[in-house]
């Protein structure tokens, strides 16, 4: 088994770690961090679950530890659910001090040497890790992508290769996405807020990173271009989007793509039998019916109409963000990085 925890296990996207990761059949999660006035109490005592699944009571009497890096340097590997502000440098500390660190925080996404992985999209950028290892660092950072990032992304991967050359997508993104406190309900119920901060910014450069070539030494962009609008919805829980995509295809080909599309690897944990699943209804497809589907792991896509323009939709707390890592975290345990 390999040891981890949690940074900033308190949180929205904190307790979806815990529940991702207790009973993991690799992972053996040991230690949870949190605030100064967390810390030295039982996990059970300062947590305010607010999950809709039963909360892992094997994890309740782990004793809560202050998020510093004598705190973890006991460990293998760490998820980082911690804001930006405070990310980036624990982070740092952490791979300086041998740790493997799989971010969902966008401190260190656009690193040069820091890969930024979706593990069906472009899990050879996992090779940055050996060029973070060549300049002195004893551990490494792995992040990845921003919520909405992932999903677009996702969808993109099974027509790529049809010469993708621009793509303007826009966005209605769960409520759930700005944490538990992040939007209050007279600002979000009977309504529809036209922006998010720097969302969209995040999505019309990651994709380039992301969907770039991995030379051996660094990351050259992607070619195409990215055109973003960002808007919060009143829905608890899954990012849907409405993408128009330059491409030489046809409507029947790119469902097609979408149909017999197959990871290109087996065997993780929390990877889902659908990593991409066409859903051919007309309606399809919607939060509250698809966001589940693989366990919050698989991205739906529906709608393909000429233009091309199509619909795409996940969880944004679970395949957009801790799934996410996690998944990361079991494709770099089954390349021996760790």
């Amino acid at each position: 088994m390999i040891n981890v925890g949690v940074l900033g296990a308190t949180g929205a996207v904190g307790q979806r770690f815990v529940q991702l990761l207790a009973g993991h059949p690799w992972f053996n999660l040991t230690t949870l961090t949190a605030s100064e006035r967390s810390a030295g109490k039982k996990y059970k005592d300062v947590v305010n679950w607010r999950l809709d699944v039963p909360f892992p009571e094997e994890t309740g009497e782990l004793v809560v530890r202050p998020t510093t890096v004598e705190s973890i340097k006991d460990l293998d590997l760490v998820f980082s659910a911690l804001p930006a502000n405070i990310a980036g440098e624990i982070e740092s500390a952490a791979a300086q001090a041998g740790v493997g660190v799989c971010s969902n925080a966008s401190s260190h996404r656009m690193d040069p040497d820091v890969p930024l992985v979706i593990p069906e999209v472009n899990h050879d950028h996992l090779g940055l890790i050996d060029v973070q290892r060549d300049a002195g660092k004893d551990g490494f950072i792995v992040a990845n992508p921003n919520c909405s990032t992932i999903v677009l992304c996702m969808s993109l991967e099974p027509i790529r290769s049809m010469g993708l050359r621009d793509v303007k997508v826009a966005t209605m993104q769960a409520i759930s996405g700005a944490g538990f406190e992040g939007i209050a309900a007279m600002s979000i119920y009977e309504n529809v807020v036209p922006f998010i901060g720097s969302e969209e910014e995040k999505m019309e450069s990651e994709p380039l990173k992301i969907m770039g070539s991995f030379d051996g030494a660094e990351i050259v962009p992607a070619s195409f271009t990215v055109s973003a609008s960002c808007n919060r919805v009143p829905v608890i829980d899954g990012h849907t989007m409405a993408i128009w995509a330059d491409i030489d295809a046809t409507v029947d080909e790119v469902i097609a793509a979408f149909s017999s599309y197959c990871a290109p690897f087996s065997g993780l944990p929390h990877q889902p039998a659908h990593s991409v699943l066409y859903l051919d209804a007309e309606n399809r497809p919607q939060p509250r019916l698809d966001r589940n589907r693989g366990d919050g792991m698989t991205v739906s896509v529906g709608r393909v109409r000429e233009g091309l323009r199509y619909v795409a939709m996940g969880h944004n707390t679970i395949r957009g963000a801790a799934g996410a890592s996690v998944l990361n975290a079991e494709l770099i345990a089954s390349k021996k990085y760790l």
